[in-house]
């Protein structure tokens, strides 16, 4: 079944997908590749995440917090996801296309308090987000395999 409230963007990267995924399944990389500049840094986290694992960031919206997400979507190469507590679902896809990977960042935020995100206009700001955090996610991943 199709989420109802769910944004998304979508960039060919020209990366192979495992030189992708390493980067996303490296919690402390995060930061550096955030296009809402919201993740401040790792607090705790395995050093490479897993299905099931847990990690803890610093964030920064207005006033600094902590969040604890757990991963819960785990195919190497192709498919990593994780939520936190309000269960709202932050995914990467990864596809071999000509040219690299067909790289899709999404945002499900389906529960019903999730009209709050509707609400406040976060949506919109999301999806100009993850623009950003793929384009940052490009400039680091085509630097890293030339």
């Amino acid at each position: 079944m199709q989420p109802h409230r769910c944004v998304s963007v979508t960039r060919v990267i020209d990366a192979a997908p495992s030189t992708i995924f390493d980067l996303l399944a490296d919690p402390r990389q995060h930061a550096r590749f955030d296009g809402s500049n919201s993740v401040v840094a790792v607090k705790r986290a395995p050093e490479r995440l897993s299905l099931g694992a847990r990690f803890t960031m610093s964030m920064r919206m207005g006033l600094g917090y902590l969040t604890t997400n757990r991963v819960t979507v785990f195919d190497q190469n192709a498919a990593i996801a994780w939520h936190h507590a309000a269960q709202f679902v932050w995914r990467y896809d990864l596809a071999p296309v000509d040219g690299g990977t067909r790289v899709t960042e999404s945002f499900t935020y389906d529960q019903p308090w999730g009209v709050v995100i509707d609400w406040l206009g976060w949506a919109e700001r999301n999806r100009r987000s993850m623009a950003e955090s793929l384009r940052r996610l490009e400039a680091l991943v085509t630097t890293a395999e030339r």
